[in-house]
């Protein structure tokens, strides 16, 4: 028989032992939850083309607005990104019943439910104005979401030593969900109407609120904000961390390699449906492509690419936009369709590949920026690296339009769109003039100085 004395012990050791095995349940549980949150906040994020598809057909057919009207409302409506840094200092600084990241996802994702079934229950006579309103409103709430799941993927960067992997993970959660937005949008234009699908996404939207709502953010295991809980000084170390030129410059050249860059998505939109005829399901496919290689993209960087220098990286992913922009001038042109390659393929594999090459330089630049990013100053310095992105690409769209004007490219008459074509890889060129403003990475310093903090 056992003594007591040996049974105490045994009885000890297994309490011992199962306290060890909820500790290690505990990170995991809470890498589980994080994960959930963050999957489904980027793959929303990118399901987001799903309804975007139907606004875009809805506003030629629909509203009959010609290629510059579209353009320029599609720019127009991303004005809250703007916006960004501002939603990044409320989420750094103003909590709200002790969570300062799952309400304003919460809040976004609720936001966007009701500016899309605002314009399901409209009238297919809704006013370009109210539209516009409806979608800015969408917008805004889609911002707010994207700061608040970029801070979170930032801090927690902060706490693995592989700080690519949840950035890795985002990018493919976000892919996925562009895969299947294309695939089912490219389908549904044609079956079902713009309004069912406006509905179809505000129900998933009230699906993504509830979800969040019922996750608590200390099960995140998020790191403890060690700056003030302030909006005035959460604003001045920005500013303060602004001031870095580490920080600063390439923030100032990767914006400028977007704006510098004349858009011009509604000219070939027209070009390739009106000129073409090619079909809503071609597009979607074509879009469906593009965002397969993007979740390739995010791979591919994480397993191989990572190592390389960021400036080494990004510009070649710069010069071969311009190759590719070339090669639509030549397609324009007919060059192509003369080699017996029909329109439709070249559509799917080169146009749906250059559409998303415009992003293939945000992963390894979120990610540079996340290794320079100050602790506590995580939501506001990311926010204002995307709203600094949205500002570009907005400027890229009404320098496009007025390309278009310029060359003479309208609904009718896409003569001049070549021109156009070759202006734009020059214009994607002249960043790399100054490609020295983007650092190899962060000094070891600032590395040693981050792992003091």
């Amino acid at each position: 028989m056992e003594s007591s004395s040996g049974k105490k012990s045994k009885s000890i050791t297994e309490t011992s032992n199962d306290h060890n095995k909820y500790e290690k349940r505990g990170p995991i549980r809470r890498k589980g939850r994080r994960e959930m949150l963050l999957g489904l906040g980027f793959w929303m994020q990118g399901f987001r083309c799903f309804p975007w598809m139907a606004v875009i057909f809805f506003l030629k057919d629909g509203l009959r607005l010609d290629p510059s009207t579209l353009q320029i409302l599609l720019n127009s409506a991303n004005l809250p990104m703007v916006a960004k840094p501002f939603y990044g200092i409320l989420s750094d600084s103003l909590y709200f019943f002790g969570q300062h990241r799952i309400p304003y996802i919460a809040g976004g994702a609720l936001l966007q439910a009701i500016s899309w079934f605002a314009i399901a229950s409209s009238t297919s006579t809704i006013s370009f104005f109210t539209i516009t309103i409806y979608l800015l409103l969408g917008n805004l709430g889609a911002s707010i979401v994207e700061v608040a799941n970029d801070a979170v993927v930032a801090e927690c960067t902060k706490q693995s030593t592989n700080n690519s992997d949840l950035q890795s993970y985002a990018w493919v959660a976000a892919s996925i969900g562009g895969i299947s937005g294309n695939l089912v949008g490219g389908v549904s234009v044609d079956r079902f109407s713009p309004h069912a699908m406006f509905l179809f996404f505000g129900i998933l939207l009230i699906l993504q609120f509830f979800i969040t709502v019922s996750i608590s953010e200390k099960s995140l295991s998020l790191p403890k904000n060690q700056s003030k809980h302030d909006i005035r000084s959460q604003f001045s170390e920005l500013l303060l961390v602004l001031r870095k030129p580490e920080i600063v410059q390439p923030i100032i050249w990767f914006s400028a390699s977007f704006a510098v860059i004349p858009a011009l998505t509604g000219s070939m939109f027209y070009y390739q449906t009106q000129h073409l005829n090619i079909e809503s399901s071609v597009l979607g496919v074509s879009k469906v492509f593009g965002q397969i290689t993007m979740l390739l993209w995010g791979v591919l960087y994480n397993r191989h690419l990572k190592s390389l220098p960021p400036r080494k990286l990004i510009s070649m992913i710069q010069g071969t936009m311009a190759v590719l922009m070339v090669s639509d001038a030549l397609f324009v042109n007919g060059f192509y369709r003369s080699l017996g390659i029909p329109d439709s393929l070249y559509v799917v594999v080169v146009s749906g590949f250059l559409e998303v090459l415009y992003f293939f330089k945000i992963l390894p630049f979120n990610v540079l920026m996340a290794k320079l990013c100050p602790p506590g100053c995580e939501g506001s310095l990311m926010a204002f690296v995307m709203s600094t992105i949205a500002l570009a690409f907005i400027v890229s769209g009404y320098i496009g339009v007025t390309l278009a004007t310029w060359v003479k490219v309208t609904d009718t008459d896409v003569s001049g769109l070549w021109k156009g074509l070759v202006i734009q890889a020059v214009c994607t060129v002249v960043p790399l003039l100054w490609a020295s403003f983007i650092p190899d990475g962060p000094k070891p310093d600032v590395e040693t100085r981050k792992k003091e903090e």
